[in-house]
C-alpha cells in the first residue's frame, strides 16, 4: 500500500508536469476523438461509460460526444456520496450542461439524480498509471476496480497522457487489467481480457 501511495504521488507529479507543458493550442486537438482501432473495440449499439476528467486527467468529454454522435448511449460515474458505490446514469446530451450537478468531489460534476441508471458495456477510464501490459494504478479509492468486477463483461480502456507509462506496478488480487490504453501518441494493446 505504502509503495502504491508513493507511486502515485510521483507520477501525479509528473502528468501535472507533463500537462502544464503542453500548448494549449495543441491541448484542444488532443483525444477529440478516439483513433479508429480504438472505437472498432466498442461494439454498434453499446453503452459506452466515461468520466469527465479532473486536473491534469486525460479528457474524456471529446470522446462523449463522438460515441453519442455514433449512436450509443454515454453514461458517466455517478455516486450519492463518497462512500457509496459508483453507478453509472445516462449523460443523454454531452453538449448539455444543465444534465450535470456537482458531485461529491470538489470540481467534479455528474448526472443529475434522476438520470437513469444505466451499465456500460465499454468503459474509458481515468488512471494515474499503467503499464504496456494493461496494469492500471488508479487514484486509489478502488471504485473502478470495484465497478469492473461486477459485471465481469465490460471492456475497461485506459486514457491517459504518454508520461503516465511506468515499467511496473505493484499489483493486488483486486486490480482489474485494462483491455487497451490510448495516449496521445499511441495505442497500447488490446490485449486478452482476463479470465
Amino acid at each position: 500500500m505504502e509503495a502504491k501511495n508513493a507511486l502515485r504521488n510521483e507520477l501525479r507529479a509528473r502528468r501535472n508536469a507533463h500537462v502544464a507543458a503542453i500548448d494549449p493550442r495543441m491541448m484542444a486537438l488532443m483525444f477529440k476523438r478516439p483513433p479508429s482501432p480504438v472505437a472498432a473495440l466498442v461494439p454498434e449499439g453499446a453503452v459506452v461509460g466515461l468520466y469527465l476528467a479532473g486536473p491534469s486527467e486525460a479528457p474524456a468529454a471529446a470522446y462523449a460526444r463522438f460515441f453519442h454522435e455514433a449512436g450509443h448511449k454515454v453514461a458517466l460515474p455517478w455516486f450519492e456520496s463518497r462512500n457509496a458505490p459508483m453507478v453509472f446514469r445516462e449523460w443523454s446530451s454531452p453538449w448539455v450542461d444543465e444534465l450535470l450537478e456537482p458531485g461529491p468531489w470538489k470540481g467534479i460534476v455528474q448526472p443529475v439524480a434522476d438520470a437513469p441508471a444505466i451499465v456500460p458495456d465499454v468503459l474509458f477510464v481515468p488512471l494515474v498509471g499503467f503499464t504496456d501490459r494493461g496494469e492500471r494504478l488508479g487514484q486509489g479509492g478502488g471504485h473502478y476496480d470495484r465497478w469492473l468486477a461486477h459485471p465481469p463483461a465490460a471492456r475497461p480502456i485506459g486514457l491517459a497522457w504518454d508520461c503516465q507509462l511506468v515499467e511496473d506496478l505493484p499489483h493486488e488480487a483486486h486490480d482489474r487489467p485494462l483491455l487497451a490504453v490510448v495516449t496521445p501518441t499511441r495505442i497500447y494493446g488490446p490485449w486478452e481480457p482476463a479470465a
